[in-house]
């Protein structure tokens, strides 16, 4: 099962990642200046994860993969890690559509 990670940055700001089961960082936030509006971060992933249309599927200039998880007013809520090839990165969307809906939080901030 996975897991949210809370946790708080240098600058004082909040953020989360999504770590699936074997413990591997699978989505990671913005920072966040207040705790409410991470906790609400972490409920538009679980809700937005579920609709693949949300996963915008990237390549960077230096030829890796990733994606962006977007809410439904335009915003990223997540960014995922560079990935070798465009089926590791799908591999990761899958992981985050079946990890997120049930994943506890780990409260670290």
């Amino acid at each position: 099962m996975g897991k949210f990670v809370i946790s708080k940055r240098t600058n004082g700001d909040f953020q989360f990642n999504l770590l699936a089961g074997n413990g591997q960082v699978i989505l990671t936030s913005q920072g966040y200046t207040t705790r409410t509006n991470c906790d609400n971060g972490v409920e538009s992933v679980r809700k937005n994860s579920q609709n693949d249309a949300r996963f915008d599927r990237k390549v960077s200039t230096n030829d890796k993969s990733y994606f962006n998880l977007i809410a439904t007013n335009g915003q990223i809520i997540g960014t995922s890690q560079m990935y070798e090839s465009v089926a590791s990165r799908d591999n990761g969307i899958e992981s985050v559509k079946k990890n997120a809906p049930d994943a506890t939080i780990d409260d670290q901030a």
